[in-house]
């Protein structure tokens, strides 16, 4: 699959006029070669594809990357390091990098080492990469998300009130690892009470009381690949108010989901669930986007496309994105539901299984 894949970024490079691309961002690496590490660089040309990395990573470069020569560079500068390639030292060679990604210092290193090549920066040539799944990283995809949803199920019996949050999101995440899972995709957050507001509320030493919302959002990585999965319960027995904020989400949450479909703009979709949330006086309380793409694991896990107010992309079948509509009332707490989904040519295909109606504990 990496053969592949490089192979078709060499037309790209020939087809833009380039005479090479650089790659440095670590999931681009991944997806183009298959390597896991964390310091690494490859160059792919019209016609070759060399990878770059320091001592550290001799066996697990000769074992992972496909579709590229290793060399093993003395300096951990990779950067740097391309001084030593005569092939890449001829007058006037268009290199292309993602501005994006590339730091001023880094450019400038570049600049250093080639001094004879014109930097081109050429953001477009990767802007959507890896965002299309093939159906064996949609499979992965799909386990991730299964082993979160039965960890979900397994923790729910320790939410009681004087249990602190921390304790949750170690025992959720132990779960998940106990049924396959390599780590979890990002910092969990477990986050009840007042702190549901909080829509990045990592977990905390905060005891949870009776009475409160607890919103987790957590994922599994699996074989490199991530899940992405909110949902908000409450312990005892939920009050009229907290019942109309969880159903004007779920509402929300649900449009959002029956809206996606390859073609449709994706700010369709942030507007379907924004406008839910606006008609019932809640608007200003949903200040986020409402997905975005996932797949390979790498920090940030978001990819794109993203499904917010200003997005310019457009749905692909078998992108694989994220629907989390939320409402946060500072103070007094908050919910968010999402679901990972694969898009399709009429609709979409949801992965995560568990239970979106309130559950109260």
């Amino acid at each position: 699959m990496s053969q592949k894949r490089i192979a078709a970024l060499k037309k790209q490079v020939a087809g833009e006029n380039l005479d090479g691309m650089i790659v440095t961002r670590r999931d681009h690496i991944f997806y183009l070669t298959g390597y896991t590490g964390s310091n690494g660089l490859l160059i792919v040309t019209k016609k070759s594809a060399d990878f770059l990395t320091d001592f550290r990573y001799t066996d697990q470069a000769g074992k992972e990357v496909k579709g590229a020569r290793v060399h093993i560079m003395a300096k951990g500068d990779l950067v740097a390091s391309l001084a030593e390639f005569k092939q890449y030292q001829k007058k006037n060679l268009r290199l292309g990098v993602s501005g994006e990604v590339m730091s001023v210092s880094g450019k400038t290193r570049l600049t250093k080492a080639l001094p004879d090549a014109l930097i081109v920066t050429a953001d477009h040539i990767l802007a959507e990469l890896g965002w299309v799944k093939d159906p064996g990283e949609i499979k992965l995809i799909a386990k991730a998300a299964e082993i979160g949803d039965i960890a979900f199920q397994r923790v729910l019996a320790l939410v009681k009130p004087g249990v602190r949050e921390r304790e949750i999101a170690a025992e959720l995440e132990y779960q998940m690892k106990m049924l396959g899972a390599s780590k979890p995709s990002f910092d969990t957050i477990v986050a009840s009470g007042y702190r549901s507001a909080m829509p990045h509320g990592e977990a905390s030493d905060k005891k949870i009381a009776k009475g409160d919302f607890v919103t987790f959002d957590f994922g599994a990585v699996y074989n490199n690949y991530v899940s992405d999965m909110t949902r908000t319960v409450i312990v005892g027995k939920a009050t009229a108010r907290q019942k109309k904020i969880y159903n004007i989400v779920l509402r929300a949450q649900k449009a959002g989901v029956a809206r996606v479909k390859a073609g449709l703009e994706a700010k369709k979709v942030d507007a379907t669930c924004r406008r839910i949330i606006t008609r019932a006086g809640y608007g200003k309380q949903f200040g986020h986007g409402t997905g975005h793409g996932i797949g390979v694991y790498f920090d940030p896990i978001h990819t794109g496309p993203g499904i917010g107010q200003n997005s310019p992309d457009k749905l692909k079948i078998n992108n694989v994105i994220t629907i989390e509509p939320g409402i946060y009332i500072s103070g007094w707490g908050g919910v968010r539901i999402e679901d990972d989904v694969v898009v399709t040519r009429t609709g979409c295909r949801i992965l995560t299984r568990s239970p979106k109606y309130l559950l109260e504990l």
